[in-house]
C-alpha cells in the first residue's frame, strides 16, 4: 500500500497546528492510504512546541522536528520534504490558506501520473498592491531566467519520491524551492482554489522575507542581471575611450582654439569606474559560480525530533 508523507512547517501556530492535525487525519482516512504527518518547528516563541508535543504522543503518525533556532521558512520547509518516508509528499502550510480539502486531489493526479502536482490559486485576500507586486515579479522572472514559473502557485502540492531523490541531489543549502521543482523537468499539472483569508494567528510573512524569495529566485535562476552590469560596464568604458580619442584629436587639430576644460576628468571617471563595473561583473560571475557550487551547509540543525523511531 503507498505510503504518504504530509509536511508541515510551523512558526507560532498554536492555534492551528492542532486543528489542522485532526482535519489532515480525516482526510487521510477517508482516502484509506497510510501516511504520516512531519511537523518541522522554526523555534516557535508561543506554545506551538508544547502543543505538538501533546499530539505526537496521542498519534505516533505525527512526526516532529524541532529546531535549534528559527532557520527561516526555506530552508525548514526544505528539510522537513527532505526527511518524508512516503511514495509521496504533500506540502502545506499550517495555517489552512493551503486548505487539506486538496489532498485528495492532488493525490488523483499523481495516481494519473503527474510527479509534481502544484496548488494554485485562482484569489486571494491580499491587497491590491501585493496581487500587482507579485504578477510583477512573475513576469520579470519568467523574462530573466532560463526557466517559467508557474504564476500563483502558493509551493503547496505534492511531489514523487523520485522528485525529491532528485532535489537531495543539488545539495543546494538556500534553495528556490518553485524554481528547482521546474528545473528538474518534470511533468506537472496545477490544480486551482481559492485561498481564504487566515482565520487565526499572525502571519511571519513579511516584506524582507518576500524580498527574500524575490531576490533568491532571480539570483537561482537567472544570470542575466549579472551579465547585464558586465555588459554596460563593458560598453561605458567603451565610449568613454572612444570619446577620449575625439578630443585628443580635437586639440591636436585646434591646440590654441580647443581648450579641455574638466572633460577629461569626467572621461576619466566614467572610463575608470566604467572599467571597474566590468571587472566586478566577470569577477562575480566566478564568485557566483563558486559560491553555488561549493557552500554546503546543513539546511538546519535540529534541537531533538520525536516519533521517527
Amino acid at each position: 500500500m503507498n505510503k504518504i508523507s504530509i509536511v508541515t512547517p510551523t512558526f507560532n501556530e498554536e492555534k492551528n497546528i492542532e486543528l489542522l492535525c485532526n482535519e489532515v487525519k480525516k482526510q487521510m482516512n477517508n482516502i484509506g492510504l497510510d501516511y504520516e504527518h512531519i511537523i518541522i518547528d522554526n523555534a516557535s516563541t508561543d506554545n506551538t512546541e508544547s502543543i505538538l508535543r501533546k499530539l505526537s504522543e496521542k498519534d505516533k503518525k505525527i512526526k516532529i522536528i524541532l529546531n535549534r533556532r528559527n532557520f527561516g521558512p526555506i530552508r525548514s520547509h526544505m528539510y522537513g520534504i527532505f526527511q518524508s518516508t512516503g511514495e509521496a509528499c504533500i506540502y502545506m502550510s499550517a495555517d489552512f490558506q493551503d486548505p487539506p480539502d486538496l489532498i485528495p486531489k492532488y493525490i488523483e493526479q499523481w495516481k494519473k501520473g503527474f510527479k509534481i502536482v502544484l496548488a494554485k490559486k485562482n484569489s486571494s485576500q491580499e491587497t491590491f498592491l501585493m496581487k500587482n507586486v507579485r504578477s510583477f515579479f512573475y513576469k520579470l522572472i519568467n523574462k530573466i531566467s532560463e526557466i517559467d514559473l508557474t504564476q500563483n502557485t502558493t509551493g503547496a502540492g505534492l511531489f514523487d519520491k523520485d522528485v525529491i531523490n532528485d532535489l537531495k541531489k543539488l545539495e543546494d543549502p538556500y534553495p528556490y524551492f518553485r524554481g528547482l521543482l521546474l528545473e528538474l523537468g518534470y511533468k506537472y499539472i496545477t490544480i486551482n482554489f481559492e485561498q481564504a483569508k487566515r482565520e487565526h494567528g499572525k502571519t511571519s510573512t513579511s516584506f524582507l522575507s518576500l524580498y527574500d524569495y524575490a531576490i533568491n529566485g532571480i539570483i537561482k535562476h537567472s544570470k542575466l542581471p549579472l551579465r547585464i552590469f558586465t555588459l554596460f560596464g563593458f560598453i561605458l568604458s567603451l565610449v568613454s575611450i572612444l570619446v577620449a580619442i575625439v578630443f585628443f584629436i580635437y586639440k591636436i587639430l585646434f591646440w590654441n582654439s580647443f581648450e579641455l576644460g574638466m572633460a577629461p576628468i569626467i572621461i576619466g571617471i566614467f572610463g575608470f569606474g566604467g572599467f571597474q563595473m566590468f571587472l566586478l561583473g566577470l569577477v562575480g560571475e566566478y564568485i557566483l559560480s563558486i559560491f553555488t557550487h561549493t557552500r554546503k551547509i546543513p539546511l538546519v540543525y535540529e534541537k531533538e525530533r520525536i516519533n521517527f523511531d
